[in-house]
């Protein structure tokens, strides 16, 4: 399963139809409180992560993660390049890439379906 957690409705909607074209399995989800809860009782392979979550915190969403399923990769997306030096794989362990939201939605789906596969 792929749990995609971002505050862009219409972008999500766009990454989910690319993924499930790829033969995944994606839920959309838009807070943190709802990522939470799904990771209590769901398992997730991979995670696409909106770094700059409007409703909650996407470093919770992680942490929360990487204690409850620390097998799922975590791919975050942004708009920023805060971390474009590579700090998140230094504070987040279970991060497997950090892309641009302008990334093209066919390569965020082979990349996140490359770490479904290796994870």
């Amino acid at each position: 399963m792929i749990l995609i957690v971002a505050s862009n409705a219409n972008l999500s909607k766009i990454w989910a139809r690319h993924l499930r074209r790829h033969g995944e399995d994606v839920i959309v989800l838009q807070r943190q409180s709802e990522a939470i809860a799904y990771l209590r009782g769901g398992k997730a392979e991979v995670i696409v992560l909106d770094l700059m979550l409007e409703d909650g915190s996407a470093f919770a969403i992680a942490d929360f993660a990487s204690y409850r399923q620390p097998d799922a990769r975590i791919v975050f997306v942004t708009r920023s390049t805060f971390f474009s030096d590579g700090s998140l794989f230094t504070h987040i362990p279970n991060t497997a890439a950090v892309l641009q939201e302008q990334t093209p939605p066919n390569d965020l789906a082979a990349i996140v379906s490359y770490h479904g596969r290796s994870g």
